[in-house]
């Protein structure tokens, strides 16, 4: 979600050209990482497992216990919350505490950047530049972005080396080469560069803009809506086959029991793909995206090796919640209303700063496409501000889908052996700070979400599912 919010407001004049089109998933965290593949993980131990291991008859009663506990889906013994949190090594907590270092970080080396290129005259010469390439608005826009994407790539460049390459690198993390990943980063730059700039997206915005100097905001947070919807339309089948290669899932009993689960959750026949991300990653990650004729269901190649039948149908009912429930659709009516929301503080900063700084800026008027990095720092900041509100919506549909998998699949053991997977995959922290969960968690934490898995379990007390109602 918090992708589909940055290409919501980035619409309002597209200044945030690095951020929505390099998505390669629609789960709400950042494009994946790369993290490392660990065997299948075994079963919990049970809080006796010394005096069971002195005793064989004890055993046998154990496990006979946990068979039957698992054939009446009743929840596992709650050691998967001490798994959870011996998987959290020294070493995993300080990667991700670097990670959360990062997320700080970034967007605040982002207005600096933006404030740079103000303050030095680097925008009004950038502009004087693409002036002179012709008299109409669309070119001149379209070389200042490219000049300005350049500029911008050059001098974030090195964090985003370290974030992307080094740091996966230093963990034993990722499967890509530099050359692999400056590819895709400038593959990246390409798409915002053509969806943007040669779409006359960001041209149409100027031109609102000059024609209504007090009411543009007005007319660009209308504009989101088509751009939101085109964007989530195209991206599954034009923006993400840029980097990887999606085919139909290969196992066909999976793909018949993943079909078999789809007709329970009332989920018309949809294609479930496969992508190649082991070439970039080591990481688990499935997600739905698109919508109408381009929605899917894809499953990265690192899941289907890494994870049991069991957990990756756990997985699918967590994707098919997102569809039943109208995810995509309320996430995009979401961003609109966002848009809406900021467009008039946008304005309003927006003048304040050119009456008070343009001259120096060497532009007068917002019009001006000098003005872009100026938009870039304001919508910067707007951004930074709804972030908590727009992590927290994020968490809330998360929970759902979570919720919505358990129903469809009664699956408990399977669901939190699902997410203690992910959870060992990426390092992450399980048990965040309130701050760090507010700001930067667009899913429930590990702990939450494993503890969920263990005690929702409504249909052994003959209780209708809250998301889905029908039977197994």
């Amino acid at each position: 979600m918090r992708r589909i919010a940055a290409l919501t407001i980035a619409s309002l004049l597209a200044c945030m050209v690095d951020s929505a089109l390099a998505q390669r998933t629609a789960e709400q965290p950042p494009p994946a990482r790369p993290l490392p593949v660990q065997a299948p993980l075994v079963g919990p131990t049970l809080p006796d497992s010394a005096s069971l291991a002195r005793d064989s008859s004890a055993t046998d009663s154990a496990a006979a216990a946990r068979d039957s506990s698992a054939a009446a889906a009743i929840p596992v013994p709650p050691d998967y919350l001490a798994e959870v949190r011996s998987n959290f090594t020294p070493e995993n907590r300080k990667y991700a505490s670097t990670h959360v270092a990062l997320d700080f970080i970034e967007p605040l080396f982002g207005l600096l950047v933006g404030v740079l290129l103000l303050f030095s005259g680097l925008s009004a010469r950038m502009r004087d530049i693409a002036h002179a390439f012709g008299p109409t608005r669309y070119v001149r826009v379209l070389v200042y972005l490219a000049l300005y994407m350049a500029v911008v790539f050059v001098l974030t460049l090195p964090l985003s080396w370290y974030r992307g390459f080094a740091l996966e690198h230093q963990y034993g993390l990722s499967n890509e080469g530099l050359g692999g990943w400056f590819t895709d980063e400038l593959k990246s730059q390409a798409l915002n560069l053509a969806f943007v700039g040669v779409l006359p997206i960001l041209s149409l915005g100027y031109a609102a803009i000059a024609k209504s100097p007090r009411r543009w905001w007005l007319w660009l947070a209308a504009a989101t809506v088509p751009v939101i919807v085109i964007g989530t339309l195209l991206q599954p089948i034009l923006f993400d086959p840029a980097f990887n290669k999606f085919t139909p899932l290969h196992d066909q009993q999976l793909r018949a029991k993943i079909v078999r689960l789809a007709q329970r959750a009332g989920i018309p026949g949809r294609n479930v793909y496969e992508v190649n991300r082991s070439a970039q990653t080591k990481k688990f990650n499935a997600y739905v995206n698109g919508f109408g004729a381009s929605q899917r269901i894809v499953l990265w190649d690192t899941t289907l090796k890494g994870m049991r039948e069991d957990e990756i149908l756990v997985v699918m009912g967590h994707e098919m919640g997102h569809y039943v429930l109208h995810h995509i659709w309320k996430s995009m009516a979401l961003s609109a209303a966002l848009a809406f929301a900021l467009s008039f503080f946008i304005y309003l900063s927006v003048r304040a700063a050119v009456a008070r700084f343009g001259g120096r800026w060497g532009f007068r008027e917002p019009h001006d496409v000098a003005s872009l990095p100026l938009f870039a720092v304001v919508i910067g900041i707007a951004s930074l501000v709804t972030q908590p509100l727009v992590a927290g919506v994020s968490r809330a549909v998360e929970h759902e889908a979570d919720m919505f998998a358990l129903e469809i699949t009664h699956d408990n053991d399977a669901a939190a052996r699902v997410f203690i997977k992910f959870g060992a995959q990426n390092k992450s922290d399980p048990e965040p700070s309130e701050l760090v969960k507010a700001m930067l968690y667009d899913h429930p934490p590990l702990i939450e979400r494993v503890r969920f898995a263990l005690e929702c379990h409504p249909w052994t007390e003959g209780k209708p599912g809250r998301f889905y109602r029908g039977g197994r």
